[in-house]
C-alpha cells in the first residue's frame, strides 16, 4: 500500500506565529497555495528561486537564493555538442538587501560585482534578464521570456521532517521559453517549440546535513504532447511525502510511488536508472553526456554537487494508463550532498 499523501486546495500558511510547520500546510497540490512565511530559527532558513532553460542544443540556468547567513546567485551555460561550458558565482555575506518572496510568484533581483540577475513575473510570463562583465573573461547579456499559464497545473509538496524542520518545494515544468544568451561575439537562440523552462521553487528550515538525488525533463512528443517529469529521493525518506509526479499537456499526474536511483557513484558518466518501485509509471534510461560537478567549501556551508546533464530514453504511463515514448529527451539527473 502506498501512503496517503493530502492534496491542498486552497491558500494555506506554510507556518504557525512560532516559525513551526502549520499541519494544514502538509501534503501535495495542483497550484503553489502556499504562502512561505518562515520566521525564526536563525541559520537554518534556506530559500532559492532556480531556473533551468533546456533547449535541443544548450541550456542556461540561474539560481537565487538565500542560506540566512550568506546569499548567491549562480549561472552556467552549456552548449552539448561543443561541451562549451561556464559558470559564475557570487555571494553576499549575511544576504544583505536580498529579499526572497514568500509566493511562487514574485519578483527576486541580485546585483553584486558586476553581476545582474533578475527574475521579474508578468500577466502568466516571466522574464530572466542576466548580465555578467566577467562571465569566463567575456561580458553575459541574457534575456529570456517564460511563459506561465495560469491554468498550468505544477507540482508543489510540502515534506515534513518535524515540526522545526520543514520544506515546501514548487517544481514548475513544461513552461514555454524563449529568448537569447550573448556571450562574448556569439549569440545563442531558444526557440520556443524546442524549449522549455523548469522552475524550482523552495522555502524551508533544514536539518544541517541533508543529501538528496533530483531528475527532471520535459519534451513536446511527435503528437504535439507536452510531458514533464519531476523525480526525487532521498530527502523525503520516512516523511510520508515526495516529489515524484508527471504534467501531461498541462495537468498533474502525482505519483506517490519512490523512484529508485540506480547508478555508479563511481563514474557518474555511466548510464543511470530511474524507476518507480513499485509500478511502471516510469522506467527511463538517462545517458549523461556533461558532469557539472560544483565544491563549495565554507565555514557554514559545504555542498558538493554531481548534475549530469544528458539525454532520456524509455516509458512513463501518465495516470496508469497511457503509455508514453520518451526518446533522446535532454533533461539532467543529480546527486547532492549538503552541509549547511
Amino acid at each position: 500500500m502506498l501512503p496517503i499523501q493530502k492534496e491542498i486546495t486552497s491558500e494555506v500558511l506554510l507556518c504557525d506565529r512560532k516559525g513551526n510547520l502549520n499541519p494544514r500546510a502538509v501534503g501535495w497540490a495542483r497550484h503553489p497555495y502556499h504562502v512561505c512565511n518562515l520566521s525564526g530559527s536563525f541559520l537554518r532558513k534556506k530559500k532559492w528561486d532556480y531556473w533551468c532553460v533546456t533547449g535541443d542544443r544548450f541550456l542556461f540556468s540561474a539560481t537565487i537564493a538565500s542560506v540566512d547567513y550568506s546569499a548567491v546567485a549562480f549561472v552556467y551555460f552549456l552548449e552539448y555538442e561543443s561541451r562549451r561550458f561556464q559558470e559564475q558565482t557570487v555571494m553576499i555575506p549575511l544576504g544583505r538587501g536580498l529579499r526572497m518572496t514568500e509566493r511562487v510568484i514574485g519578483s527576486t533581483e541580485f546585483e553584486k560585482d558586476g553581476l545582474l540577475l533578475a527574475f521579474r513575473p508578468g500577466t502568466e510570463s516571466l522574464q530572466i534578464i542576466c548580465k555578467s562583465d566577467n562571465f569566463g573573461g567575456q561580458k553575459l547579456d541574457v534575456d529570456i521570456q517564460i511563459d506561465r499559464p495560469a491554468v498550468l497545473e505544477s507540482l508543489n509538496v510540502v515534506v515534513p521532517w518535524s515540526k522545526r524542520r520543514y520544506q515546501f518545494t514548487s517544481k514548475q515544468h513544461c513552461l514555454p521559453a524563449e529568448g537569447q544568451v550573448r556571450w562574448g561575439t556569439d549569440t545563442f537562440h531558444f526557440d520556443k517549440q524546442s524549449t522549455f523552462a523548469t522552475l524550482d521553487y523552495g522555502r524551508g528550515k533544514w536539518p544541517f546535513r541533508t543529501a538528496w538525488n533530483w531528475a527532471a525533463l520535459a519534451t513536446r512528443t511527435t503528437a504535439g504532447d507536452t510531458v514533464g517529469i519531476n523525480m526525487g529521493a532521498r530527502w523525503t525518506d520516512g516523511t510520508g511525502m515526495n516529489e515524484n509526479g508527471i504534467i501531461y499537456n498541462g495537468k498533474l499526474f502525482k505519483i506517490f510511488d519512490e523512484i529508485d536511483f540506480a547508478y555508479n557513484p563511481e563514474d557518474f558518466m555511466r548510464p543511470w536508472h530511474l524507476k518507480t518501485r513499485s509500478s511502471d509509471a516510469i522506467d527511463l534510461q538517462f545517458e549523461p553526456f556533461f558532469d557539472r560537478c560544483a565544491v563549495t567549501n565554507l565555514i557554514l556551508l559545504k555542498t558538493s554537487v554531481h548534475q549530469m546533464i544528458g539525454r532520456y530514453i524509455g516509458t512513463v504511463r501518465v495516470g496508469g494508463r497511457q503509455r508514453i515514448a520518451i526518446q533522446n529527451v535532454p533533461g539532467w539527473a543529480e546527486e547532492h550532498y549538503a552541509r549547511w
